[in-house]
């Protein structure tokens, strides 16, 4: 595991090679002296959390970095002995695409939304001349459309990318990337954003085309587990430098740097620390890797047995708008008989992919929506046809945290401003008596600093705080009126590993100190299996399956929970591997 600059591969093998790569800011230096290389058919991780510098050292490896930014170094393609630094945009424009190709984070972006999928393929192959016309590179996006298992490559041409569901989306992008057999290719998070399953799918998808083309990857990303089953070596990065190297046997079971050893300790859901707590980057001290701690046993929250939600046979039908003035309008079931029960102080999970139901039943339950038939209950108030009064002591009892705390923060007001809006509306508070400005900012104040944050934060905006910190801000701001009820939608799915189990020690923490009922939504079991006692999975609109959350996890009765919990990859079961 040295990190000294490893030796220039052969250039008849290699697929890359990076030498003294550094990029700066004005005075600033952003990435140190970065030298990797890639042979042809090996996969390298790249890992660090946000700000270690990975994306950058992806664009500065494909060329596009920002007018702002300088690059220094070198970087040579196979059979290619001119450095890409200081080449100018025209001359890197011809080898994008072509001997390096790149697939980013978020597909939608990548894609022309104006443009059919299958003449985004064919257009690659135009530019760079790989396929001889029009016709012949048409039937080649066809049968790149079929390799990256896309079903019906015909119909799935002529569609436009909102009309392709996520991992779709990525498969095209992935098409795009290959369709001029690069020997380099670059894949920047590209499974952050997508369900457990579709993940799996797109991974195995990457690892059998690098594999099957004799390409070289550099995938990065800033989890482990994904890497330990995709990548042959694996590169840490921390504030723009590699800090380890090494195989994944190697990194995932004797790690030497602390930061290694903090991320796979962060990763790693199946342990926790003397205090039940999630690892930390910095709490990882006695973690251990493949010797987890037992869990302990929750500290159970005392309250009243009082059902705080109750759906019973809970249907919620959309109508879709007519294609045309005489055909009909097609009825699609959100929900179909969806029926549970959550008891005061119950931590419940709420488990599924895309299009199971989840996000309409938060709706329901959050009064943003009515169901069609069937009954609900939240806080002793019905919601089928509420009236305002039912409507406001809902608001009194049940608020919500996003998964985008960013979307769900306004831009344009201070943090203290943020968090005390909901305090200004009476019916919000208990007994519906207004606050006075001084009660109001010692509220706000002691929830700030519940939720882990300095007191100085409560003079700045939402963009001068990192995804962890603004999702922190979003918690204070749903538990500053006191709800009995908290509902988590997918808050921790877009942060980072470590940032992601600071945020979940912080839910159980305030679980318990404010004795809340917790409905947590998400479509990854194990973090439902940390956080939650009791889990409901959800497919197509049912509940499928429902009981404690261990039982359900060691014992599934249903292949589809069962395809769920295989379809995460896991530190535990990648160290149990080694």
């Amino acid at each position: 595991m040295s990190l000294t600059t490893p030796l220039r591969a052969p250039a008849a093998t290699r697929a890359v090679d990076v030498e003294n790569l550094s990029v700066r800011s004005g005075d600033r230096e952003l990435i140190s002296d970065l030298s990797f290389h890639i042979e042809r058919g090996e996969r390298v991780g790249l890992i660090g959390e946000s700000g270690s510098g990975k994306s950058l050292t992806s664009l500065a490896v494909m060329g596009l970095l920002p007018d702002s930014l300088q690059a220094s170094g070198t970087v040579l393609l196979a059979d290619d002995e001119r450095n890409l630094i200081g080449r100018g945009e025209r001359e890197l424009a011809g080898i994008r695409g072509s001997r390096a190709a790149m697939v980013f984070q978020e597909p939608m972006t990548a894609l022309n939304p104006l443009m059919q999928v299958g003449a985004q393929i064919a257009e690659s192959m135009l530019i760079h001349g790989t396929q001889p016309g029009r016709r012949a590179a048409d039937a080649r996006a066809l049968e790149l459309l079929a390799d990256v298992g896309i079903p019906s490559p015909a119909e799935a041409a002529r569609a436009y990318p909102h009309q392709l569901s996520g991992g779709q989306r990525q498969r095209v992008v992935l098409a795009i990337a290959l369709a001029n057999d690069p020997g380099l290719l670059v894949c920047d998070e590209p499974t952050t954003a997508l369900d457990v399953t579709v993940q799996k799918q797109v991974l195995d998808l990457v690892i059998s085309t690098v594999s099957r083309r004799d390409a070289g990857l550099l995938f990065i990303t800033h989890d482990l587990a994904v890497v330990g089953e995709t990548c042959d070596r694996v590169l840490v990065m921390n504030n723009g430098r590699v800090v380890e190297r090494g195989t994944i046997d190697e990194i995932f079971t004797r790690p030497q740097h602390p930061y290694t050893k903090g991320l796979l300790a962060a990763s790693d859901l199946a342990a926790t620390d003397r205090n039940g707590r999630l690892f930390t980057v910095a709490s990882a001290g006695d973690y251990l890797p493949g010797h987890a701690v037992p869990r302990m046993d929750r500290i159970a929250v005392e309250l009243a047995a009082e059902t705080v939600v109750a759906a019973e046979d809970l249907t919620r039908v959309y109508r879709s708008a007519r294609t045309s003035l005489r055909a009909p309008r097609r009825e699609v079931k959100a929900l179909d008989g969806v029926s549970f029960s959550v008891q005061a102080g119950d931590r419940f999970g709420i488990v599924g992919e895309s299009g199971s139901g989840k996000s309409t039943l938060l709706r329901l339950l959050s009064g943003l929506d009515q169901p069609t038939s069937g009954s609900l209950d939240v806080a002793g108030r019905s919601l089928v046809r509420p009236r305002s009064t039912d409507l406001a002591a809902l608001r009194r009892n049940l608020q919500i945290v996003f998964q985008d705390p960013m979307a769900s923060l306004n831009p344009r007001m201070r943090i203290r401003d943020i968090v005390a809006e909901p305090l200004l509306n009476a019916a919000n508070l208990e007994g519906g008596t207004a606050m006075s400005a001084r009660d109001r900012a010692a509220a706000v104040a002691e929830m700030i600093d519940a939720v882990g944050l300095p007191q100085d934060a409560l003079e700045r905006f939402p963009h001068q705080f990192s995804g962890g910190q603004r999702q922190r801000v979003s918690i204070a701001r749903a538990l500053v009126c006191r709800p009995r009820i908290l509902v988590a939608d997918e808050p921790v799915s877009a942060l980072d590993v470590s940032v992601r189990a600071q945020v979940l020690n912080l839910l159980a923490d305030l679980v318990e100190e404010y004795r809340l009922t917790l409905v947590f939504v998400s479509h990854d079991l194990h973090v439902v299996r940390y956080l939650c006692d009791r889990v409901a999975v959800m497919r197509s609109g049912r509940i499928v399956e429902q009981g404690p959350t261990e039982s359900v996890y060691r014992d599934p009765r249903e292949e589809y929970t069962r395809a769920l919990i295989d379809a995460t990859p896991t530190i535990s079961h990648i160290q149990e591997m080694r």
